[in-house]
């Protein structure tokens, strides 16, 4: 092989396809103007809560002075030790000790104080003067008022929206000063679609059937054809595998096996049948406490049994049940608040009005499962109580998406409550045995109060107060979610944190309208094709350098976004383009190729995990999401391309850029089988040469090469013949890779020569892009 000639390739391949998206060597946003009218939420609220709550806010204990900034009482109220002087006065900064102290020239005065190395700028301090000015109107936070539908605001450009949320991002966009991008081409379109809603490539079949559907309605039909595919549950299902923390091993040091696929067998089901979202999270938080027993709906609810669990000897049990509850508590304060609600553990939260007699009000509800801190050994082979026995019998009667090839039934853990099994207490600093005041059922009156004679005291009327129609914050973080999953990012950046510490939304009366339409049923599938189905999603990925200037991060959609493939649509993509993948839905999870010694590297040197025993034949290549997931070696491949680990709920996965990457592209034996695979395919065809790196390309690029690009391969294809055929041992070397059974009587010089040249698409910047 000759490697300056395949760095070439890749270089002009790259630069012939890529459309960059970066802004790294662009200015930032123009500096902020003052607003006319200040507003206490997106302008002043933000600057309190980065640089004076952590003393002056919500944590009474940690509290200065007895001054309180997050409230208007406490703001108001004369200073403790100076009965004539006050925080702040509205309407006059120059009697306002807040203005006062952080714009004091006197070092030992000056707020906040050196040593906190927090500092306000000059536009800071001119918003907070102006505020005081204007009467200081504090206002409650924007996350904790219950969304209200906004009207559609007035555009210029009016035959741009095709949806109504297209108002609300063009009115941002017309205030910039810029215009949106046209359309996607159709081959573009295409692969994004494909890719966002079933996670796969779109085949040549899909590609032929929208390339040649001139009809006014072809993009809504494909739209409508991805929304019914059998794949799509898979791909909606990743990122719900993230937020309820699913793995295939407990975790901890002995991190032994455990069973808990046929709920995410549940999962991909619930998506596929497009349960209401209502129903998908009643069933996840309390299925065992409906009123008809529901078989269903209680597998649904090992959602919170997804956490942790120690099968260590000689640990505290007490110690160890307080961190799955916690977990559970935790989790659902992440996924279905938005909060980090776990600050409020130790100690009342330093920024959210979330005390700590709230948090373990709420962790009452999580409290009542019969359960142990250690349970059974590492190998048991049945799930720690309360469990579920999924046999065969009830498959065929009422379970009958969950795919278990074994005549054994499996088992899988589940929630129970037991009646006055125990009370629960605030933990002193959150030790598990430093027990106080004992609590009730009860959730933060700060978000809405939990109505005692309109819920059950029990996790089902936690439910109930999450899906009321006055709780703020439900339906936004799940639409913001949503959002996140096509454009990369929320309308709330910080999609895991809607408190004071969070980002604001960029488009607050967008998140409101999708929050508000989607109360309406709860419809996922709705919500997911008003999104697709938008001008904001469907325009081009082309960047001016007039948008990089103006709005680098790409915070007001005038254009789309350019993302990389997760870890997992990473490997279907190239098992897809080949014809490796196999598609089949659901059942347990799979160990494909990985190097050798790493779980004997970091096992406990005990249980069936102790070392990694690949699977074989059509097991490896299955798709991502069912890759075996041992939580203290995760898959290193998928790792290295920002997957979770699954320690813990996690809502939005940081994306990063490694030469590992690169290096896994290269090298890793699945991209290199796929191929192979592909050349045998084409190699045994009677095709031309162009006709083989066109059909190639189509498979792998999901569009059209331009001629530039097809002379450019075709020429490299040519070049890598001549190589092979002058070194026919290297042919067969090269194509030595991978279980799938060689095709027979295959041409090796030829099969290596295309096969090079494949390698070489898989690796371009534009095949691992959503564009």
């Amino acid at each position: 092989m000759k490697t300056q000639n395949f760095i070439g390739v890749l270089l002009l391949l790259a630069i012939c396809t890529s459309c960059r998206d970066s802004a790294s060597d662009y200015g930032s946003v123009a500096d902020k103007k003052m607003p006319k009218v200040i507003d206490y939420n997106f302008d002043i609220r933000p600057i309190l809560s980065d640089k004076c709550f952590a003393c002056h806010g919500p944590d009474a204990n940690k509290r200065e002075a007895d001054l309180r900034l997050d409230t208007k009482e406490g703001a108001y109220a004369a200073l403790k030790d100076h009965a004539n002087k006050y925080a702040i006065v509205s309407g006059k900064p120059e009697e306002s000790e807040v203005y006062l102290r952080i714009t004091s020239p006197d070092s030992t005065q000056l707020m906040p104080p050196l040593e906190t190395n927090l500092k306000l700028n000059d536009h800071e301090l001119k918003l907070i003067k102006k505020w005081i000015e204007q009467g200081a109107e504090y206002k409650r936070h924007w996350a904790f008022t219950a969304p209200i539908l906004p009207e559609k605001p007035a555009v210029k450009n009016g035959e741009w929206p095709t949806s109504d949320l297209d108002f609300f991002v063009l009115k941002k966009i017309e205030e910039l000063g810029l215009k949106p991008n046209e359309r996607a081409d159709k081959a573009r379109l295409l692969k994004r679609l494909s890719f966002d809603l079933i996670g796969l490539p779109p085949t040549l079949e899909m590609q032929d059937e929208f390339l040649n559907d001139n009809s006014v309605d072809a993009y809504e039909k494909m739209v409508d054809q991805l929304l019914s595919n059998k794949h799509y549950g898979e791909k909606m299902a990743v990122h719900w595998l993230d937020i309820a923390r699913y793995a295939d091993s407990h975790g901890y040091q002995d991190d032994g096996l455990r069973t808990m696929w046929p709920w995410r067998d549940w999962v991909i089901h619930a998506f596929n049948e497009n349960y209401s979202f209502d129903t998908f999270l009643t069933w996840q938080l309390a299925g065992d406490l409906l009123p008809e027993k529901n078989i269903e709906a209680i597998l649904a609810t090992g959602f919170n049994r997804n956490h942790k669990i120690t099968q260590e000897g000689g640990v505290i049990d007490e110690e160890y049940r307080i961190e799955y509850v916690t977990d559970r508590t935790n989790t659902f304060g992440k996924a279905f608040l938005g909060l980090t609600f776990e600050c409020a553990k130790c100690h009342d939260h330093k920024y959210d009005p979330i005390s700590q007699k709230d948090y373990y009000s709420t962790f009452a509800f999580f409290d009542k499962v019969p359960e142990k801190g250690l349970y059974g050994t590492i190998d048991a082979s049945f799930a720690d109580p309360p469990n579920m026995k999924i046999t065969n019998k009830l498959i065929d009667s009422v379970l009958s998406f969950v795919n278990n090839k074994s005549p054994y039934p499996v088992d899988v853990m589940v929630m129970k409550d037991s009646v006055g099994i125990r009370t629960t207490h605030i933990l002193d600093r959150g030790v598990y045995d430093a027990k106080g005041e004992e609590v009730s059922f009860d959730t933060p009156e700060s978000i809405l109060a939990f109505d005692t004679e309109k819920y059950n005291q029990n996790r089902l009327g936690l439910t109930q107060w999450l899906l009321s129609p006055e709780h703020p914050l439900t339906s936004r973080v799940f639409v913001n979610r949503i959002w996140q999953e096509f454009f990369g990012k929320g309308i709330v950046r910080t999609s895991g944190d809607f408190g004071m510490q969070g980002d604001l939304p960029t488009h607050p009366e967008l998140l409101d309208w999708l929050a508000v339409d989607f109360q309406k049923d709860w419809d996922v599938k709705r919500l997911v094709k008003n999104i697709v189905m938008s001008s904001t999603y469907t325009q081009s990925t082309v960047v001016s350098n007039k948008k990089l200037r103006k709005d680098p991060e790409n915070k007001f959609y005038s254009r789309m976004s350019r993302l990389r493939l997760n870890a997992e649509m990473s490997r279907d993509m190239v098992l897809a383009s080949s014809g490796l993948l196999n598609t089949e839905i659901g059942g347990e999870s799979v160990k494909p190729y990985q190097p050798e010694g790493i779980w004997e590297q970091a096992t406990s040197g005990r249980g069936l995990l102790q070392e990694y025993i690949q699977d074989h034949n059509e097991a490896i290549y299955r798709r991502g999401m069912y890759t075996f997931i041992k939580r203290t070696v995760p898959p290193p491949t998928m790792l290295t391309f920002d997957a979770s680990n699954r320690d813990q709920c996690e809502v939005r996965r940081l994306t990063t850029s490694t030469p590992l990457q690169a290096l896994i592209i290269l090298n890793d034996p699945t991209v290199l089988e796929s191929a192979r695979v592909l050349s045998e395919k084409l190699s045994g065809q009677e095709l031309t040469d162009d006709e083989k790196v066109t059909t190639a390309f189509r498979s792998i690029v999901c569009r059209m090469p331009k001629n530039e690009e097809q002379e450019l391969l075709v020429d490299y294809l040519k070049e890598q013949r001549e190589h092979f055929t002058k070194n026919p041992a290297l042919a067969e070397e090269f194509i030595n890779v991978g279980e799938y059974p060689a095709q027979k009587n295959r041409d090796a010089i030829n099969v290596a020569s295309l096969m090079q040249v494949i390698h070489t698409m898989y690796n371009l910047e534009e095949t691992m892009t959503r564009s």
